[in-house]
Order: C-alpha cells, then sequence, then structure tokens
C-alpha cells in the first residue's frame, strides 16, 4: 500500500510540472497585445501635417495634385503674375535697347549727328575767330542762367511731308572763351536712302553775319548761276 501511495505521489508531481500554467490577466503579455489597426498607430511616429499653402509662401514643393481647390487658384495666381512681371522686364528692356540703338548707337542717330556737327564747329576757322579756342568750346542746350543744367538733352525734331522726305531738325548753343553761338541744323533723308544729308547747317554768333557750314540751297542756286548760257536765234538755251 505504501508503495502504490509513493508512485502515485510521483506521478502527481511529474503531471504538475508539465502542466501548462494558466494565464494572469494582470501580467503583461506579447499574447495580449492588441492587433486592432487603430492600435497600431499609436507605436508609430505621428504623421506631420503640412501648412497651407498661399501664393506668398509657396515654393512649388508641394506637388499640384496635393493641393486644394484654393492652393490652386493661389498658385495660379502666383505663376501669372511671375510672368507678367517677366513680359514687363523684357519690354522695357527691348524698350531701352531700342533707344540706346536709335539715339545713341545708330549711324544715323541724332546723338552722332549732334557730336559730329560740335567737331566741325570747333574745327571751322570762321567758328574759332568769333568764340574763341575749338578745344574749350561746349555744347549744351537751350540757353540757362544755371550752369548745372546746361547737361540738358538737346533739342530735336522729326518729321515727314507729304512725298515721304523724312526731315530732321536739330538746335543747340555753343559757347568758347568769346563768345557764345546758336546752331541751327535741317537733314532730310529721302525714301529709299539710309542717311539724312544737310539741308543747312548754320551757325548764329550775336553781331556778326551768319556762318554756313552746309547750305543746299545756296549750292544749287551757284550751280545754276554758273551754267554758260547759249542763245540762238535770240532764245536763251540752259
Amino acid at each position: 500500500m505504501r508503495m502504490h501511495a509513493r508512485t502515485a505521489a510521483v506521478y502527481r508531481v511529474a503531471s504538475l510540472s508539465t502542466a501548462t500554467p494558466k494565464p494572469n490577466p494582470h501580467t503583461p503579455s506579447r499574447l495580449n497585445l492588441p492587433t486592432h489597426p487603430q492600435c497600431r498607430r499609436y507605436a508609430t511616429a505621428p504623421e506631420s501635417r503640412r501648412r497651407s499653402v498661399t501664393p506668398f509662401n509657396d515654393d512649388g514643393r508641394v506637388p499640384w495634385t496635393e493641393l486644394s481647390v484654393g492652393e490652386k487658384a493661389g498658385r495660379a495666381a502666383q505663376q501669372t503674375f511671375n510672368l507678367g512681371l517677366v513680359i514687363v522686364g523684357l519690354t522695357l528692356t527691348g524698350g531701352v535697347g531700342y533707344f540706346l540703338f536709335t539715339d545713341v548707337f545708330s549711324p544715323d542717330s541724332k546723338t552722332v549727328h549732334f557730336n559730329r556737327a560740335v567737331d566741325r564747329i570747333r574745327a571751322d576757322p570762321r567758328c574759332v575767330e568769333l568764340l574763341g579756342d575749338g578745344k574749350k568750346m561746349v555744347a549744351f542746350g537751350e540757353e540757362t542762367y544755371n550752369k548745372w543744367r546746361r547737361a540738358r538733352p538737346i533739342a530735336s525734331t522729326t518729321t515727314k511731308d507729304a512725298q515721304g522726305n523724312e526731315h530732321l531738325m536739330i538746335q543747340f548753343n555753343i559757347q568758347g572763351p568769346k563768345g557764345i553761338g546758336r546752331v541751327g541744323i535741317h537733314m532730310i533723308r529721302r525714301p529709299g536712302e539710309r542717311e539724312h544729308h544737310y539741308k543747312y547747317f548754320f551757325v548764329d554768333v550775336t553781331g556778326h553775319q551768319r556762318i554756313y557750314l552746309e547750305n543746299a540751297d545756296a549750292a544749287v542756286q551757284a550751280k545754276a548761276a554758273g551754267r554758260k548760257e547759249f542763245r540762238l536765234f535770240g532764245v536763251k538755251w540752259n
């Protein structure tokens, strides 16, 4: 009887050691972790929310497909404004370039004709006699008592007549050590011609006779007067 009781006790201890323990609800275990999708979000880092895109802070990093309707309208307005600025800048640049070429760099510009006229006056002996040393002559616009205003633009006008001839008139003052003179220039460019030609170019100095450096009308008259007259049967033949 004692042997059977001892064997039964050993068997009971062995069965208790190999039995699976019951889970304790108060003890944390990996098997008890929740598996719901909503619960998994708390285990990862929270998603970052981007700031609203406006025309003032839009740098183009956010793709177009991720923008809202209002943000798309703001980006479109920003791009339209930028395009307008580019167009205005190109227009102004073209206008400045055209002005510089026509009035400064073109071989037939007003600035070139003005510089040529001043050089001719400085080299003309008649003008040097009345105005003084050509190297000390100074050309300027409308006469004024304010010396700082003598650098104003030279007065000039351009017109076209009924025949399509382009007339360029330039007026300015020139001053030397001995006196001051008024310069008048009239140039004509006929249709099909690339350069202007002088009709007249004179310098007026108070108290002296007008000095002509160019006078197309007088040249035509002198050429006509120099022709020899030929008479036949009492009739003049030119």
